[in-house]
């Protein structure tokens, strides 16, 4: 697990070549097709020698919660260990790590019209109002989303108008897993924030470059699909979605998505400093792949 920009899916890819391992993505944009370029997804020529599940498994238009990773996974994991093989998790989505790792709450099915309410709020008054207005309702809940999270906030806001419970309510009701102490923890934590940051303006000026505009006008031309739809929420797309709506220049939409990207790394990093029993490494070390590989040998002969 890590933030965006620190090298895992390299990494992964290495550590194939010395393991028999069966890559899961665990990230939350990949699972659309469609959305290749803006979510750095892997080409399809390394699809193709190496395989990853759980990427390009929806349509834009539909949605895809935790609760879903969570089942997908499992059936991935169980089918890598039927073949005598060693499943890893690799992606970004920290929300997925700890549902599939500690347990997730059975919560109420999403509600198209009460979302769109809760979207038609946000474009009037903003996010931020919107996470005072959860805070009235959920504290707890509350204290643990960013006020510019908007899928978290509408998430939240959403359980509680549908069943009048709630996430905290719901969640304190969550069966644990026990699977939990057979998860093998990497983090890649960058220890230079300037760096991270560099890697990723470097990444998003690459997107750019090989036609990331492009995708997303593609995208916008599909019948069915609206700016509300939660893969369009994704870093990037929605920035570039707004621009292309005729909302501000392209330059803008860049420095948005840029702004945008750090802030998910920072929310990444925050959730990883609250993992437990996670061994963090420095991905640009050069020893990190021996670091790495030497923890899993250990982890097999016991």
């Amino acid at each position: 697990m890590g933030p965006t920009a620190s090298g895992k899916t390299e990494l992964a890819l290495k550590l194939t070549e010395a393991f028999p391992l069966d890559l899961i993505s665990v990230d939350s944009a990949l699972v659309y097709r469609g959305m290749d370029i803006g979510t750095a997804k892997p080409a399809v020529e390394t699809l193709q020698q190496v395989p990853h599940r759980l990427i390009d498994i929806r349509d834009p238009e539909e949605s895809y919660s935790a609760g879903e990773f969570v089942r997908d996974a499992r059936a991935e994991i169980d089918a890598s260990h039927e073949r005598g093989r060693i499943p890893l998790l690799v992606g970004g989505t920290m929300m997925y790590f700890r549902s599939l790792t500690e347990g997730i709450a059975d919560l109420p099915e999403a509600d198209t019209k009460i979302r769109a309410a809760i979207d038609a709020e946000a474009e009037a008054s903003g996010w931020p109002a919107l996470h005072a207005q959860l805070a009235d309702l959920d504290e707890r809940a509350a204290a643990k989303i960013n006020p510019n999270d908007s899928q978290r906030i509408q998430r939240a806001l959403e359980v509680y108008r549908v069943s009048g419970k709630s996430l905290s309510e719901w969640q304190a009701g969550t069966a644990t897993t026990d699977r939990a102490d057979s998860f093998l923890k990497v983090a890649m934590v960058t220890e230079s924030r300037s760096v991270l940051h560099d890697r990723i303006a470097l990444r998003l000026q690459s997107m750019m470059e090989n036609g990331f505009v492009e995708e997303v006008e593609t995208l916008m031309a599909r019948p069915g699909l609206t700016a509300s739809h939660p893969s369009m929420r994704a870093v990037g797309y929605r920035q570039l979605w707004s621009c292309l709506e005729g909302k501000g220049t392209l330059e803008a939409a860049k420095q948005k998505a840029l702004a945008a990207t750090r802030q998910l790394a920072k929310r990444q990093l925050t959730w990883i400093r609250s993992e437990r029993q996670v061994t963090v490494v420095e991905p640009l070390a050069t020893d990190v792949l021996d670091t790495i590989s030497s923890l899993l040998r250990r982890r097999l002969e016991r």
